[in-house]
């Protein structure tokens, strides 16, 4: 039977008194990926953090636009632990990069989630060591060349050899601590976007979530000033050892 969704403006009023502090995940072992549906955050009453992502979700057909409903319950409720410990300035806007999806697809996603609002659905890159279509490996490493996992918040925008660019902290230890110094930063580049539509695969960056250079300055002027940006990927390492999902 087809779920039932409120309409769209009940949805918000609801979800603007939800902005409170997530449940604690439970543990997992430590290795390959896990399946989806494992970690699904029940809905259940009383959860509001669960409950409020799921009206996210459905009031805002996500997946439709190919977000996993996964990845936006685990970076809801990442974002509702960031608010509490003040980590983040604004958390009105959340961004969700959905690593389960081919580079191909438009897999990030930008969402005001006090106004109940889909901002920005667009393409974005991974590193060119985590694979080719599809992000299969990540690392925090220096000079690793692959995309890191987890919870960022943003930072000031610069003028670098990308042009404008928006600077990024890595929020997780471990996972992507190393973002500065790696200078991963959101920036525009013309090997991501629609102009590679008709190539055997979108191209990779350095390590960076870069997006269609036509709309970097878009995207930059969207997620600026403490934002949180999530970048998700079902692997076991990551869900089990992310203190903010599990903290």
């Amino acid at each position: 039977m087809r779920k039932s969704v409120l309409p769209l403006s009940i949805s918000c009023l609801f979800l603007s008194f939800l902005l409170l502090p997530a449940v604690k995940a439970g543990n997992t072992p430590d290795h390959g990926k896990v399946n989806p549906t494992t970690y699904k955050v029940s809905a259940k009453a009383g959860d509001n953090t669960a409950y409020a992502s799921e009206m996210l979700y459905d009031s805002l057909k996500l997946g439709r636009l190919g977000l996993s409903r996964q990845a936006l319950q685990y970076a809801y409720k990442g974002l509702q632990k960031l608010v509490a410990k003040g980590l983040v300035v604004n958390p009105s806007v959340l961004t969700v990069c959905d690593f389960t999806q081919s580079s191909e697809n438009k897999r990030m996603y930008i969402i005001d989630v006090k106004k109940c609002q889909l901002l920005l659905n667009t393409y974005v890159a991974h590193g060119r060591n985590s694979g080719l279509s599809f992000a299969e490996r990540f690392s925090n490493s220096i000079s690793s060349l692959e995309s890191s996992l987890g919870f960022y918040v943003t930072k000031n925008i610069y003028f670098g050899k990308h042009g404008r660019s928006l600077r990024l902290a890595g929020l997780e230890k471990g996972f992507n601590d190393n973002a500065e110094r790696r200078a991963v930063v959101v920036h525009g580049a013309p090997y991501i976007g629609e102009q590679r539509a008709e190539a055997a695969y979108m191209g990779r960056s350095f390590g960076c979530p870069a997006v269609p250079e036509y709309l970097a300055d878009k995207v930059i002027n969207l997620i600026k000033d403490g934002t949180c940006l999530f970048i998700y990927h079902p692997s076991r390492s990551y869900l089990h050892g992310s203190r903010i999902l599990n903290g």
